[in-house]
């Protein structure tokens, strides 16, 4: 019904935005990079899905036609309503869910807030079947077992998984394959 949304940022809530569109304010729900990176007064244009409940009409956003595409493929998944598939937009970004999936490794993805173990692997087995190495979301990376076990810890010391992502991303191509070792690597990323 509303595809795409233009607008001024008139106010930025904790889950939302307020995009003035014609002189109407409309509260606009948006994954939270999105959200760190607005600032009020700035212009924005963004990909929107509109889910009609009958008390209410909500409206959701993304930066890019991929994150509203992975967004309705998560929708489609017994169990995930708008509040999780928005909660794992927020948390991993799409090259990290397409690793998890193909990697075959639903731990990653229950590492969500809101997201179980279940829910997790009926995640998995449905985003294998939707999401296609190289369909245009993001670029398939394979993430070795060792750096599974590096994620897992940095999670485990309250890194979110995006960070977790980035910090196993910046160790050095030549590093040893010791789990430690790329361990303290990962560390340092965030000194």
């Amino acid at each position: 019904m509303i595809a795409t949304l233009r607008g001024e940022i008139s106010q930025i809530e904790d889950t939302a935005l307020i995009v003035e569109v014609g002189g109407v304010g409309m509260r606009v729900f948006v994954p939270a990079p999105m959200r760190t990176k607005a600032k009020t007064g700035e212009m924005v244009f963004m990909f929107t899905h509109l889910v009609v409940r009958e008390d209410a009409l909500i409206l959701y956003g993304f930066e890019s036609q991929g994150d509203r595409d992975l967004f309705n493929i998560l929708l489609g998944v017994d169990g995930v309503g708008p509040k999780v598939a928005i909660s794992v937009l927020s948390t991993m970004t799409l090259d990290a869910i397409q690793r998890a999936v193909f990697a075959e490794d639903p731990d990653v993805l229950s590492r969500v807030p809101g997201v179980g173990k279940k829910t997790a692997q009926k995640m998995a087995l449905h985003l294998k079947d939707k999401l296609k190495p190289g369909d245009g979301l993001s670029k398939l990376a394979t993430i070795s077992d060792t750096d599974s076990e590096v994620l897992a810890a940095l999670t485990a010391l309250g890194y979110s998984v995006v960070e977790a992502q980035a910090a196993i991303q910046s160790i050095p191509k030549d590093a040893p394959d010791d789990t430690g070792e790329r361990l303290r690597l990962a560390l340092g990323y965030f000194q």
